[in-house]
């Protein structure tokens, strides 16, 4: 009786490391950057901008629009958020995508709580605003845009900047309902069905105006910004949410 009673508290202990073990697990790692479609970049990086950045940054400089693309997790170097960003700057836009990181991107190797107390997006919020200020001065009206940790950084900014004039939010990580009733300006909000980071339910409760929300079926966290290139469907739904915002700007910005 000892022996089956150990070994029945034995699987009751294992059960409960995997479910928490589970529960840690963030999608904000799935998908990691397929670095081999770098090429054929229509942009520039520069150093030093306004704020210390370096940006890949492309566009007509003479654009009287900008928009500041924020990374996910994996940093400004992701070629598809560069393909991203190009394809914007086609729309009209000058647009740039600060390295916010400084090179200290996420991977498997490091603890994701111990990242982001090194790279708050709270923190980089007001770290930008040099930039956000220069952009201004230059005479351009500014949009963000934000994947993942970009998303809390894109809100952030719509909170405590008053240069921003909307921003778009796609598969954002850490975003509350309550940071929502701060956002000053026009937010469009693009989710995925199986988003654990920011589920369907938490969207709904995302209640601004004006704002624009939908919620893409059959993907997760990810699928606007590291989508598999090989794949129709993710590629289709990731050209939709390209798509819509641009149109977004093109509404708020134009």
């Amino acid at each position: 009786m000892a022996s089956a009673q150990f070994f029945f508290c034995l699987a009751v202990l294992l059960a409960g490391t995997a479910a928490s073990a589970q529960a840690k697990h963030s999608q904000c790692l799935d998908n990691p950057p397929n670095m081999s479609l770098r090429g054929g970049e229509a942009g520039v990086v520069v150093n030093d901008l306004p704020g210390g950045f370096r940006a890949y940054v492309t566009g007509a400089a003479s654009s009287s629009h900008a928009i500041v693309l924020a990374s996910d997790v994996f940093g400004f170097e992701a070629p598809l958020l560069r393909k991203i960003a190009d394809n914007v700057s086609e729309a009209g836009y000058f647009v740039v995508v600060p390295d916010f990181f400084n090179g200290d991107y996420l991977d498997s190797s490091k603890n994701l709580t111990e990242w982001l107390m090194l790279h708050s997006p709270v923190k980089a919020a007001q770290d930008a605003k040099p930039l956000f200020a220069a952009l201004k001065k230059e005479g351009k009206s500014i949009g963000v845009g934000g994947y993942c940790w970009g998303g809390k950084f894109s809100v952030e900014v719509a909170k405590t900047n008053d240069d921003v004039k909307v921003i778009c939010i796609s598969h954002p990580y850490s975003v509350t309902a309550d940071d929502m009733k701060d956002v000053k300006c026009p937010i469009e909000i693009l989710g995925g069905q199986y988003d654990s980071s920011t589920p369907p339910k938490l969207m709904y409760q995302f209640v601004h105006i004006p704002y624009y929300a939908k919620i893409f079926p059959g993907v997760a966290h990810g699928f606007a910004c590291r989508y598999n290139t090989t794949d129709p469907f993710a590629v289709k739904t990731a050209k939709q949410a390209l798509d819509l915002m641009i149109d977004w700007f093109d509404k708020y910005l134009k």
